[in-house]
C-alpha cells in the first residue's frame, strides 16, 4: 500500500519530468491541468500498482494516456464544431438544411461531403462523428462488429479528409 508521503514524493520528483513531456506532446505550454490529471488518476489506481515497473514509468503511462485522451477530445470538439447539429436548427417553412448552413460556408461543405460518402460510411460518420455514441452504441445500432465501425469510421473520416481538402485536419 502506497500513503500520501509516497505519492507526495512522486509529486516532487517527476511532476517537472511530466508536465515537460506533456508540453512536447501536446505542443503547448498549458498542460498543468493535465499533470493534475495525470496525478488524480494515480491516487484513483494507486491499489493497482504492483511494482513491477518504476514509479515513473508508470507515471509517463499514465500521462501519456490523458495526452491522448486530451488529443481525442479536442478532435472531436474541433470535429463538432465544424458539423452543424440539425437538431437544434428547425427549418422552417419547408427549408432545407442546406439554407440552413448557408451561414457557415464550411459546415456547408462538409455537410455536402458527407452526402456524398456510401451509406454506410454516412450512418457511421453521422453517429460516431456527429452524435458522438460509443463504439458500442454505433455497432449495437448498425448491427455490426465494434472492430468493424472503428475501421468503417476510420477509412470514412480519411474519405471526408481527401474530399475536403484540408478542412478537418487529423
Amino acid at each position: 500500500m502506497i500513503d500520501k508521503r509516497t505519492l507526495s514524493e512522486w509529486f516532487n520528483l517527476y511532476s517537472d519530468d511530466l508536465k515537460h513531456y506533456l508540453v512536447y506532446r501536446m505542443g503547448t505550454a498549458d498542460v498543468d491541468d493535465l499533470v493534475q490529471e495525470t496525478f488524480i488518476k494515480v491516487i484513483n489506481a494507486i491499489d493497482a500498482f504492483q511494482f513491477h515497473s518504476s514509479p515513473k514509468t508508470w507515471l509517463f503511462s499514465i500521462a501519456r494516456n490523458v495526452a491522448i485522451d486530451e488529443l481525442r477530445r479536442r478532435k472531436r470538439l474541433k470535429w463538432l464544431s465544424l458539423v452543424p447539429d440539425f437538431s437544434k436548427h428547425e427549418p422552417e417553412g419547408g427549408e432545407m438544411p442546406e439554407s440552413v448552413l448557408g451561414l457557415n460556408n464550411e459546415s456547408a461543405l462538409i455537410y455536402k461531403a458527407i452526402l456524398k460518402l456510401r451509406p454506410n460510411y454516412r450512418d457511421v460518420v453521422t453517429l460516431r462523428g456527429i452524435k458522438e455514441l460509443s463504439v458500442g452504441e454505433t455497432a449495437q445500432i448498425l448491427n455490426w462488429s465494434e472492430n468493424k465501425v472503428r475501421s468503417t469510421y476510420h477509412r470514412a473520416r480519411k474519405v471526408l479528409k481527401e474530399e475536403l481538402g484540408g478542412i478537418l485536419n487529423e
